[in-house]
């Protein structure tokens, strides 16, 4: 699946979810996806730009998780997903798989 396709299923997904009141940043490999919620809606975008928090992952791994073949908490204790900043933010990320 190629980034382009990641990005247009989380623009689908974060529509269903209450706009995050903050940054959260996606780093798939070389690739970056931003989820913007600071305005009313959740925005999708491929900057980066300063988020309130960064999740690290490889794009097989982020795959992984949206098909349901591994937990995010596995997956974090086990080192393929890093989190930078706000730890609670990245707890939305399971709402979003």
């Amino acid at each position: 699946m190629e980034i382009e396709q990641i990005r247009q299923e989380l623009s689908e997904n974060v529509k269903k979810i209450p706009p995050l009141g903050k940054k959260l940043k996606f780093k798939l490999d070389d690739d970056y996806i931003l989820i913007d919620g600071t305005s009313g809606e959740n925005i999708v975008s491929g900057g980066d730009e300063e988020a309130n928090c960064t999740i690290s992952m490889s794009k097989e791994t982020y795959l992984k998780l949206q098909r349901k073949e591994i937990k995010p908490m596995i997956a974090t204790l086990t080192g393929k997903i890093k989190v930078k900043g706000d730890i609670g933010l990245a707890q939305k990320l399971k709402q979003l798989m």
